[in-house]
């Protein structure tokens, strides 16, 4: 069963939804205006057909093409995302020329007297265009400055001939509800804003803490290398002086060499798998290099793999292990073994056992990097966990576990059974 989830592919992940950022806002904004520009420009249309015949043919048909015709090219524009705001801008200053001009395009203003002129209907959609074309101050701006501009012309003959109180009534309305809108896209924008300042945040952490996390790693792998690779070796060498300690030596050495070679070629995020098998294969070799008797053995390995990085944990700190264990266990009397083994909840497990002298773990300094560096902190940054089982002439069984809550099951059956 453990073996089925394990091949069993993992659901695919739920595509998330876009969140909420200026550059959507401004999109589903500009799409607004658009519609909102056309429908109150059909809402116009009727007032402005019935007054065009009063006005100048050249003003009409330029005011109602750069008026129709910016809504249409705001439209397209949050379509296309771009130019969103160079089109918004041209229909709010287009609006404003339209006001001041208004006067003097009127030919026949017995014609508007009866209604209000189609401008009307556009104040609140070129209110927004504003808004989200410029900076708050001067939307703000615009904001009481074309109700202004339309307040004074609907005073004129040409605009009306309002009395003071329609007109004055005319342009408040106008600011009320061109304010509302206002303050919703300064609101909205503004929050869309924060939003986007808290994932660029969000995204400057996590790039600090990925780079920081990058930094530790290949602290420890230099750590590692530096204790397994040179510092060890050099030891041995100093020490070695019987036929086997001098095997022992040599072995070292070029552990050395392929671990400088492999750690050249290795990348803290390497994303490939390797299977138990070869792991088990490669410490069958390094092991019989030692000159020292070990017995590598399995349990339910065939077919499962773990990720690189973590094979290379248990590899590295097994290997170290096992030359630990040659180093200070003692003689030929001694019995050594390595498991390999896949776990029950989907994980694999390396038992580096002896029947040696054995160690009090609690009483090992902390400038000895072997159980330190090169074992226990190298499980830890690859997600394992290294456990020390040793008493002084009881011998020492270390776990090595992948992932962390795998430091479990039969090791003390295995270490009374080699004891025995």
């Amino acid at each position: 069963m453990a073996a089925e989830r394990a091949l069993t592919a993992p659901a695919p992940p739920r595509a998330s939804r876009n969140p909420i950022s200026q550059a959507l806002f401004d999109k589903v904004l500009g799409r607004v205006i658009a519609l909102a520009g056309l429908i109150f420009g059909l809402q116009a249309f009727p007032s402005m057909l019935a007054q065009i015949g009063s006005m100048q043919v050249a003003w009409a048909w330029i005011i109602g093409l750069a008026m129709f015709g910016g809504f249409v090219a705001i439209g397209v524009a949050s379509l296309l995302v771009r130019g969103v705001e160079t089109a918004s801008a041209f229909v709010a200053v287009a609006y404003l020329i339209a006001l001041i001009t208004w006067p003097l395009a009127v030919q026949d203003p017995s014609v508007v007297q009866p209604s209000v002129p189609w401008l009307w209907y556009l104040c609140t959609v070129a209110t927004a265009a504003a808004a989200f074309a410029f900076s708050a101050w001067i939307a703000t701006g615009y904001l009481f400055v074309a109700p202004l501009v339309y307040g004074l012309i609907r005073l004129t003959p040409s605009g009306g001939g309002a009395t003071v109180s329609r007109a004055a009534l005319d342009s408040v309305y106008a600011v009320l509800l061109g304010g509302a809108v206002l303050i919703l896209v300064l609101i909205l924008r503004q929050a869309s804003a924060n939003v986007d300042a808290a994932q660029a945040t969000a995204v400057a952490r996590y790039s600090n803490a990925i780079r920081e996390h990058a930094t530790e790693l290949e602290r420890v792998e230099v750590d590692a290398i530096v204790h397994d690779s040179v510092l060890t070796t050099f030891i041995q060498a100093a020490r070695a002086y019987s036929a086997e300690e001098k095997v022992l030596a040599t072995s070292m050495a070029r552990n050395a060499v392929a671990h400088l070679s492999s750690a050249a070629s290795q990348t803290p995020f390497d994303e490939s798998a390797t299977t138990l098998g070869s792991m088990r294969d490669r410490l069958v070799v390094v092991t019989s290099e030692m000159g020292a008797d070990v017995e590598v053995s399995t349990r339910g390995i065939d077919g499962h793999g773990i990720p690189s990085p973590a094979a290379e944990a248990l590899y590295s700190a097994a290997v170290q292990a096992v030359v630990n264990s040659c180093q200070h266990a003692g003689g030929d009397d001694v019995r050594r073994w390595v498991t390999v083994e896949w776990t029950e909840t989907g994980g694999a497990l390396v038992e580096v056992g002896d029947t040696g002298r054995g160690f009090d773990p609690g009483h090992v300094p902390e400038g000895r990097l072997g159980v330190r560096v090169s074992i226990v902190e190298r499980l830890a940054n690859a997600g394992g966990l290294a456990c020390i089982d040793s008493r002084p002439g009881e011998g020492t069984v270390v776990r090595l576990a992948w992932p962390s809550g795998d430091v479990v099951g039969p090791a003390d059956a295995a270490r009374e059974e080699a004891v025995s």
